[in-house]
Parts: structure tokens; sequence; C-alpha cells
């Protein structure tokens, strides 16, 4: 079980949502959606330098040292993890959805994407590195950043709507 958990908190790690944002941003700029690609881009670079400026200014301590289940050396509230892993994938799947015919689909996305952003947060306890609110604090950043940019393109007329074949 701990070895299941280490791997989906690699799902909400820098170097799989860098990865993500990357190649997501790559077939946006194939399909010559650039507000979108702007949108996401800037709306998860910033988000992460949020969570990053809220981690120094809490600077809550983590969990004993001796319960961690995984080495860590970061301030503990809010979880990067969940904060970031809601920002990228949440904000992914909101611009997804508007570019998929059909409501079954789109329900599908979105709860494809909480599931995987709660497990994120859920590993972040399992291996006893934050706290519980550590994690709900990440999520309903991450949440409200990622609507927050999601709205911002609705205002701006962003390119996501969905284009016929």
């Amino acid at each position: 079980m701990t070895q299941m958990m280490v791997d989906i908190t690699a799902l909400g790690g820098g170097t799989v949502l860098l990865l993500a944002v990357v190649l997501a941003g790559g077939f946006l700029a194939v399909q010559r959606r650039w507000v979108t690609l702007a949108l996401v881009v800037v709306g998860t670079a910033s988000g992460s330098m949020v969570v990053t400026l809220i981690k120094g200014l809490v600077a809550r301590v983590r969990p004993p040292l001796d319960e961690r289940l995984v080495a860590v050396s970061s301030a503990s509230f809010p979880s990067g993890h969940a904060a970031n892993s809601a920002i990228v994938y949440l904000t992914l799947a909101l611009l997804l959805v508007q570019t998929v015919h059909g409501h079954a689909a789109r329900v599908y996305i979105l709860a494809a994407t909480a599931v995987l952003v709660m497990l994120i947060g859920v590993s972040r306890l399992y291996l006893h590195v934050h706290w519980p609110s550590d994690v709900v604090g990440g999520w309903v950043f991450g949440t409200i950043w990622a609507l927050g940019w999601w709205a911002l393109g609705r205002k701006l007329g962003a390119d996501t709507r969905a284009r016929r074949p």
C-alpha cells in the first residue's frame, strides 16, 4: 500500500505537473489556441508561486519526523501536492470540458479529475507528511485558483469552445 501511495503522490509532484502543463501547452500550440495556452501557462505557474509564498509565510511544521514514510523538508501548509495538482489538473480539465461534445463525457472528465486530485491529497495524509488541514487548504486554494483562471478565460472569450470536425 505504501508504494502505491508513493506512486500516487508523485502524480502531484513538480516534475509530473510540469510535464502535464508542457504537453497540454504543446497541444494547445498545435491547435493554435493561443489565449488558452497563455491562461494555462500563466495560471499554473502563478498558482504554484503563490503556494510557495503561502508556505513560506505560514511556515507550519509538518507531522513528527518519526511518523513520515517519505522524506520532505518544506513547510506543511498548504499541501503543495494538493494545491498544485488541483491547480494544474482542474485547470486542464475545465478547459478540456469546453472542447468536448456530450454531457456524459464532460461529467467523466471532471469526476476523473476530482478523483485524481483527491487521491493525491489522501496519499499525502497516508504518508504522514501533512496534517488534514494542510491537504484541505491545498484543495480549496487550488480549486479556487483553477476556477478563477477558467472564469477569466470565459470573460476573455478564450479559444476553448468545442470545434466541430
